[in-house]
């Protein structure tokens, strides 16, 4: 593959994060073990094998603090500038703190926030999340979840996108929200959102292209091609073995650029 990347979504994994128990069923689909230390330049060749331009490195907060943290994601973006972006996570249940947080990133370079609904046990209509949208507009950034099941053994309920991310984007409309993880079961669902509202996105990770649902391979093929973005979801799966499929999609040229490489462009402002 040719053409220049964008990857949504990819996390480089520290020893804790790779080893924490919640992972324990990813790793069995994968056949894997926690891996040890993994230095930048492993996530940096998997980033090259897929002719990967530009990463979107996330951090991770859960309830019990930072998982992958916000200097975590700093000091990648600090040593390698040109290859990632960076989206800050917050801590929910402080929403003030939440708010200082995400300004102070954003004004410090980061692109936006993710958050993982399920990791919280909170879908994305509850209250505590209504301060970050509002900073978000505010800050021009957008707001990047996932929706879905989990991989991970925990409820999957927040992330079904009708009727919570339904809520907030109507509460939100200036909000730009990117769903990342295609929503699967509730696929549907999610594609109905992103037709709905001119600043919802799907993000493709976790999912190789031969594992995208019908629904959604049609919906980029045509009225969506502006709407979803190519994510691998790093280390879980590498890019190069994403991007290996994605002639199989049928896309035409339009569409193509604008999935893997100009959608997310816009919307993260890179």
């Amino acid at each position: 593959m040719s053409e220049p990347v964008i990857d949504a979504w990819i996390q480089h994994p520290t020893p804790s994060f790779a080893a924490n128990p919640m992972f324990e069923s990813l790793r069995r689909w994968t056949g894997g073990q926690a891996p040890p230390e993994i230095p930048f330049e492993f996530t940096l060749a998997a980033l090259d094998a897929g002719n990967v331009q530009k990463a979107i490195l996330s951090a991770w907060w859960g309830p019990e603090g930072a998982i992958l943290s916000n200097d975590d994601v700093a000091a990648a973006l600090a040593a390698h500038p040109d290859r990632f972006a960076g989206l800050c996570s917050v801590d929910l249940l402080r929403p003030m703190n939440a708010v200082r947080e995400l300004r102070k990133r954003v004004r410090a370079g980061f692109k936006g926030v993710r958050m993982l609904p399920w990791l919280w046990r909170l879908p994305p209509n509850d209250r505590h999340y209504y301060p970050i949208y509002a900073e978000c507009i505010e800050l021009g950034v957008p707001f990047c979840l996932q929706v879905g099941h989990t991989g991970p053994l925990m409820p999957s309920e927040p992330g079904r996108p009708i009727p919570y991310l339904d809520e907030v984007a109507l509460d939100f409309p200036e909000l730009v929200i990117v769903a990342g993880h295609i929503g699967y079961p509730w696929t549907t669902e999610m594609i109905a959102l992103a037709r709905k509202y001119p600043n919802v996105y799907i993000d493709t990770s976790a999912y190789k292209p031969s594992r995208y649902p019908a629904e959604l391979v049609d919906y980029l093929r045509g009225g969506g091609r502006k709407k979803v973005l190519f994510g691998s979801n790093f280390p879980m799966l590498f890019p190069a073995q994403c991007l290996a499929e994605v002639d199989a999609l049928g896309l035409d040229a339009e569409a193509r650029r604008l999935f893997l490489h100009d959608n997310a462009a816009k919307v993260f402002g890179l």
